[in-house]
């Protein structure tokens, strides 16, 4: 029998990792201060305004900072680069600008850096990657030596939300030579630098001693890019390793019996929902009956399924959005299961012997809507499955060519239902309701910076919203990561690892 003398050598099988190991490993980082985590992708760029998933914009955020900095845990603003900040007017922000600010080159931050940055990537020219965290700005003006004021196109009450790491601040004297470069060669103001890397394989991060916040209590931070889950699983359990993340339920469940593996699940912003449309089929279809909708939610067992497939923290919401969001009301009407009232339901709409009726699968796990399935059959709804890509499912459904489609979405990691509720309801290319009660609503909400205001016509409309049964909402997600038992660390509830964040136990 073959022989392991290094237990971080190790590349097995999921079922193989799992099992006890004979060795003890001598966990990665504490003796040397390094932390080594793996993500299963590798970003496209580290240029924060042109990089779109998840693994790379959790890179920026160790290399790049804002001009304010958001408590996640409890939703209150603060000071980063800027000291302090204040609404002039509904559609006027001046903030004051430190002078201590260094980038990881060892130059001082200038306001010119500032209006710089701010006014490049908000220009029709630009092409920020998102451009919803730029497109409401409509200019940014020096005030003083230290003060500048940014311009609303209109009231934008996610003004902090976005000028918190959204945002980050580029040195104009590197960025305006090569753009490209910052993709590969970062310069930023963040708690880390990047010190190495050999580009889609690995990357080294060191503490920016030069720092204007709280240093990091790590040193160094080595992301590995590892796309096949068993190697993460095995370096894990081996010791060449000290974090990853995003593990199946059954894998996490594994993991959390192993002596020196840690498995935490963070409720996260995502939700999962079934999207109902009353327009399908020039509103003949049965969907366009309220009684209908209000079945098609009765009819499903959400908490059963969600116990059974989903599990970590997730929990069920009965709003158009996530309790963890600002405005998401949860005083709305709900839907127990109830298959027997579903089925008078639709008696009572004409439809006794029930119907059949297509439901696009764009993300979640197709046992998941299989088991959804299963349960509208029940009650005489024939649903039959048809997967298909994010994109592609989203081009159809906005061509109302789809009857219901199964997703999930994270706002961007906001919280603030401005990027959830809105985003479906607010008579954009998702909304095919286009309920002009809503519509107002929603507008009045996401125009105005009155926090108080703001909520009553949030819940307003999500009342209108559950009353009427436009969706089915479903479940908010959990994020499950593993590490080592002497890291201290948690994701935070955008999605976001914030590796400054952790230290050695």
């Amino acid at each position: 029998m073959m022989k392991h003398t290094h237990c971080s050598r190790l590349l097995i099988t999921l079922s193989a990792a799992l099992l006890p190991l004979a060795c003890s490993p001598a966990w990665a980082g504490k003796a040397d201060d390094t932390l080594n985590v793996a993500f299963d992708a590798a970003p496209a760029t580290l240029d924060a305004y042109k990089e779109s998933d998840r693994p790379g914009l959790a890179l920026g955020r160790m290399l790049y900072s804002g001009l304010i900095q958001k408590n996640q845990q409890t939703g209150e603003f603060g000071p980063a680069i800027a000291s302090a900040y204040k609404f002039t007017d509904d559609k006027t922000l001046e903030l004051t600008i430190r002078k201590d600010v260094r980038f990881h080159d060892g130059s001082l931050l200038k306001l010119d850096d500032v209006l710089y940055t701010l006014n490049l990537v908000s220009s029709k020219d630009y092409n920020a990657r998102f451009q919803n965290t730029v497109s409401w700005i409509a200019g940014v003006d020096k005030v003083s030596d230290n003060t500048i004021r940014i311009r609303m196109k209109e009231p934008f009450p996610l003004a902090l939300e976005m000028l918190s790491e959204n945002l980050p601040i580029y040195p104009r004297s590197y960025y305006e030579k090569a753009q490209s470069d910052m993709g590969v060669k970062p310069i930023g103001t963040g708690p880390y630098r990047l010190a190495e890397s050999q580009p889609g394989s690995r990357y080294v991060f060191e503490r920016f001693d030069g720092y204007f916040g709280s240093k990091p209590a790590i040193q160094r931070l080595v992301v590995r890019i590892l796309p096949d889950a068993n190697t993460q699983y095995a370096e894990l359990l081996g010791g060449g390793l000290d974090w990853i993340w995003r593990l199946p339920p059954d894998a996490a469940k594994r993991m959390a019996s192993q002596p020196n593996v840690d498995v935490k699940s963070s409720s996260i912003m995502r939700i999962s929902y079934i999207n109902i449309n009353p327009a399908f089929q020039e509103g003949k279809s049965p969907l366009a009956n309220v009684k209908v909708r209000q079945a098609i939610n009765m009819a499903i067992d959400r908490e059963s399924i969600r116990k059974a497939l989903v599990g970590g923290s997730s929990k069920l919401t009965d709003s158009a959005c996530n309790p963890l969001q600002f405005g998401c009301t949860t005083d709305v009407r709900t839907y127990s299961y109830d298959p027997q009232k579903a089925k008078a339901l639709l008696a009572e709409a004409g439809y006794a012997n029930g119907f059949t009726i297509d439901m696009v699968v764009a993300n979640p796990p197709r046992s998941i809507l299989e088991a959804a399935a299963a349960n509208l059959a029940q009650v005489g709804i024939k649903v039959n499955l048809v997967e298909q890509q994010f994109g592609t499912a989203v081009t159809n459904w906005r061509d109302n060519k789809v009857a219901l489609m199964a997703a999930n979405w994270g706002s961007y990691g906001i919280a603030d239902v401005a990027l959830s509720t809105s985003n479906f309801f607010k008579g954009a290319g998702d909304d095919l309701v286009k309920n002009p009660e809503v519509v107002k609503l929603l507008t009045a909400g996401d125009t105005s910076v009155n926090r108080d205001f703001r909520a009553t016509q949030y819940g307003k409309a999500l009342k209108i919203i559950a009353d009427q049964a436009y969706w089915v909402p479903l479940w908010n997600h959990s994020l499950n990561a593993a590490q080592a038992k002497n890291l201290n660390f948690a994701v935070d509830s955008d999605e976001f690892p914030r590796f400054y964040k952790a230290s050695w136990k």
